[in-house]
């Protein structure tokens, strides 16, 4: 594959395909056709967005003061639900912690809390992604091992992210998922619905009204996230198709070679090129079974969490612009409200003057 030339970008077009035309793309075109240049990630676009799940391995031990793992998935069976726990295993130096190690067990939902109390709490700031609540199109079914495993490195990653942040490592409710053996009496700690139902309502409120003056390196940032997020989601769905059409052609190669050895069973002056021919459809098979494995517990993992990562920075951006619009809001207020105070003092004073 090093003598073939990778196209810098994805063209443009191909963000229009419908479903069914997106593979042919790729399969009856070796070269895309040109489209534009993908736009200079804004520097401070630049984030934490390394997918290796050792990346932490990379950094100076000597100046990291928590570790976490995600480790032991167990399944558990009750009359009205079956579910996964995992085993959260925190060593820290942190003179905020009272001991130096805790080892905890942690639902999925309690991850999905701890990520909407820190989006909370810091608004604008990027908290990495969980992986989704349930598997991804075409990948293994629910609490298969192999889609336990997945989503166990997923939420291992997670912790790490957070764990690298300098300000979201510090959260109070980052400790208490860590340390505290019962998350429920920190989970009534937060907003009620009538808190929550009003916050929706000025959000749409000011989605409406709109911004006044956007500053333009937003601008430019939100313009990058959107074209990233098009190109990476049709990267996603691509490789979707391939995986899929390979595992057809894979059974296809499967349902060949019987055929072939037992035709060569039949013609003696044959056999041999028969067998031969057997045998390679077999080793293609082999080969095609390995490469549909990569792509569906390497590549797409990867691209979906891209994905993922994308509609965070949106979201983050949809709520900084809000918190603009709000400030936008409440200025005019003030600005409006101090008029009406120095019409108001003139009266007083001309009032006083007649008196």
């Amino acid at each position: 594959m090093s003598g073939h030339t990778v196209p810098a970008d994805i063209s443009d077009h191909m963000l229009d395909l419908d479903e069914d035309e997106d593979l042919e793309v790729y399969s009856k075109n070796t070269t895309l056709a040109d489209g534009g240049p993908m736009p200079n990630s804004p520097g401070s676009m630049v984030n934490q967005y390394q997918l290796e799940e050792d990346e932490e391995d990379h950094q100076d031990v000597q100046t990291k003061d928590i570790f976490v793992c995600v480790d032991n998935p167990e399944s558990h069976i009750t009359a009205i639900e079956t579910f996964i726990t995992y085993r959260v295993v925190t060593k820290t130096s942190r003179s905020e912690f009272d001991s130096s190690e805790y080892e905890v067990h942690r639902r999925y939902q309690d991850f999905v809390w701890l990520r909407s109390r820190l989006e909370e709490n810091y608004p604008t700031l990027i908290v990495h992604p969980l992986p989704e609540k349930f598997v991804m199109k075409g990948m293994v079914e629910r609490f298969n091992d192999d889609f336990i495993e997945t989503r166990r490195k997923a939420l291992h990653r997670f912790l790490n992210k957070i764990c690298e942040h300098p300000v979201l490592s510090y959260s109070q409710h980052f400790k208490a998922f860590l340390t505290a053996q019962d998350l429920g009496p920190y989970k009534k700690q937060g907003p009620g619905f009538l808190s929550r139902m009003g916050e929706t309502m000025r959000a749409v409120a000011i989605s409406v009204r709109g911004l006044r003056n956007k500053p333009e390196e937003f601008t430019v940032m939100q313009e990058y996230i959107d074209h990233f997020s098009t190109k990476i989601c049709s990267v996603d769905k691509v490789t979707q198709r391939i995986i899929k059409e390979q595992k057809e052609y894979m059974d296809e190669l499967k349902q060949y070679s019987p055929s072939y050895l037992q035709w060569a069973e039949l013609e003696e002056e044959l056999a041999e090129p028969l067998k031969g021919v057997g045998n390679c459809v077999e080793r293609c098979s082999k080969e095609t079974e390995d490469q549909i494995q990569h792509l569906s517990e390497v590549l797409l993992p990867t691209l979906h969490e891209y994905v993922l990562c994308a509609d965070t920075l949106k979201a983050v951006m949809r709520r900084r612009d809000n918190i603009q619009a709000e400030y936008e809001v409440k200025n005019e207020a003030l600005v409006s409200r101090r008029v009406e105070q120095e019409g108001l003092q003139e009266e007083v004073e001309d009032l006083a003057g007649r008196v």
